[in-house]
């Protein structure tokens, strides 16, 4: 079989180390593959203009499948001063890079596993009967659909007349905002088309009745954002009827999730929700796992083969600059056996899941967060396991 070719995108800040030492890991677990750097992130934005290169495109085009690191986002103008100064006049706006990437390769549909681990000192914990302490395990796999809704792209600061003759056809627009000078009007979308919503709904239902999930969760908010949120209910309701009758399909409401959550998180199988309420949870139930250093994901699209597979941490440019690297890189090593699990190489991603385990589990090297420390460059001097120590742990369990 000749050899995957993947294509790399460290991204800004903390992406480089922490997917260097995944691809170490997945070279001692035994995955031969080629490997070929993808550009990406914010010193291409300033220094090109496009934090998103065509030749990137290209790359992920060619070879399907990418391993990101982790990203850099600023707000419009902080983005525009960091500029080159001869870029400046050419009225470039910034726009993340991996919203770009999800778009262009109509990667919809977003898997979010949230695991908690045997031994994991972060792992939620809550009082039961009599003062007890109860750890409650947690198995939430969160279906986010990636390419629409609030994150569409679809945005106006002071909007086009056609745009605002529009919204003033709509009563509840002219009665609330009809007196608004429209420039100082910002308007942003909230965008669900039926397809999408279909491909998201239906990769919920079929990834529970895989792994034996009891029941699929809409977590949108219906009675408000009753045309957007509504439709996704209705179809879920639709399509567990004619398909999935065995599988429980339950309703909550994105607020009442997140307060739910810590009341009762291991009664929740798997979640499905648009963009930015996919966000909120799957954000929400990391938390419970650990923290962001746990947090993986993968991104996807099944008619075109196309995956891009990253932890759902950011950067942090902070930590980038110590000598020592101190962050964890467990949701790095997650989201890239994910990746294997996509290419149909599960063995070797059990395998490095069960070396995670066993690190985690024994208990003997812990990574800064592990031990509830503050992000520091002297934590390893007290006792902390930098980022290669918790990947050579990993590979010694191989």
């Amino acid at each position: 079989m000749a050899k995957k070719t993947i294509v790399k995108m460290p991204g800004d800040g903390i992406g480089k180390v922490v997917l260097d030492e995944t691809i170490r890991v997945l070279e001692a677990a035994g995955f031969d593959a080629n490997y070929v750097e993808g550009d990406i992130g914010w010193e291409f934005w300033c220094n090109e203009g496009n934090p998103l290169p065509e030749r990137t495109l290209k790359l992920i085009e060619e070879h399907k499948i990418g391993l990101f690191g982790a990203i850099t986002s600023k707000p419009k103008d902080a983005a525009f001063e960091e500029l080159a100064p001869a870029l400046k006049e050419k009225g470039l706006v910034y726009s993340s890079p991996i919203v770009g990437l999800r778009q262009h390769f109509g990667l919809d549909i977003c898997l979010r596993p949230c695991r908690s681990y045997k031994g994991n000192p972060l792992n939620f914990i809550r009082r039961g009967p009599n003062n007890t302490i109860e750890e409650p395990e947690v198995d939430v796999a969160i279906f986010r659909q990636n390419t629409e809704g609030l994150y569409g792209g679809v945005e106006w600061s002071n909007p086009p007349d056609q745009v605002y003759e529009a919204l003033m056809t709509h009563p509840k627009f002219v009665k609330n905002f009809g007196e608004t000078p429209q420039e100082e009007l910002s308007v942003s979308t909230r965008i669900f088309t039926k397809k999408a919503t279909e491909r998201i709904l239906r990769a919920a239902f079929v990834h529970a009745k895989k792994y034996e999930y009891k029941s699929v969760t809409v977590c949108e908010k219906p009675n408000v954002i009753r045309e957007t949120s509504g439709m996704m209910y209705k179809m879920a309701q639709q399509i567990q009827k004619a398909d999935y009758p065995e599988i429980e399909l339950w309703n909550t409401n994105i607020d009442a999730q997140m307060m739910w959550l810590t009341k009762n998180p291991e009664n929740y199988g798997v979640i499905v929700a648009g963009n930015m309420f996919g966000d909120i949870v799957s954000d929400g139930f990391a938390g419970l796992i650990g923290g962001l250093g746990f947090a993986c994901s993968a991104q996807f699209n099944p008619d075109t083969g196309i995956g891009v597979f990253e932890p759902t941490h950011g950067s942090a440019p902070k930590y980038a600059d110590y000598e020592t690297s101190i962050v964890n890189p467990i949701a790095m090593i997650e989201s890239a056996c994910m990746m294997l699990d996509f290419i149909d190489e599960n063995e070797i991603a059990a395998k490095i899941r069960k070396s995670v385990a066993e690190v985690i589990a024994e208990g003997k090297v812990k990574t800064y967060d592990m031990m509830k420390m503050t992000g520091r460059a002297d934590v390893v001097e007290k006792g902390a396991a930098s980022t290669q120590e918790m990947a050579d742990a990993v590979i010694a369990k191989l």
